[in-house]
């Protein structure tokens, strides 16, 4: 499985599925990251964590272990 984790800073990726439950699924849902949608890596902090991406148009920072339950292509 690849994930947004492991997608390099400057390139794009399309989501193909949200991994996990509850809470977590639905705060990453409400942020406009849900499946079909491309996300840009801007750019990743010197320890990893976290990420900024730009999604739907707009930037935003995620942790580690968030990027890492989103499947992308």
């Amino acid at each position: 499985m690849n994930n947004l984790r492991n997608v390099p800073v400057g390139s794009t990726a399309k989501v193909v599925k949200i991994h996990g439950e509850g809470a977590v699924k639905r705060r990453i849902m409400d942020m406009g990251i849900t499946k079909g949608v491309e996300i840009y890596v801007r750019k990743v902090a010197p320890l990893g964590d976290p990420i900024e991406i730009t999604v739907r148009g707009y930037e935003l920072s995620l942790r580690k272990a968030d990027a890492e339950s989103i499947e992308v292509e």
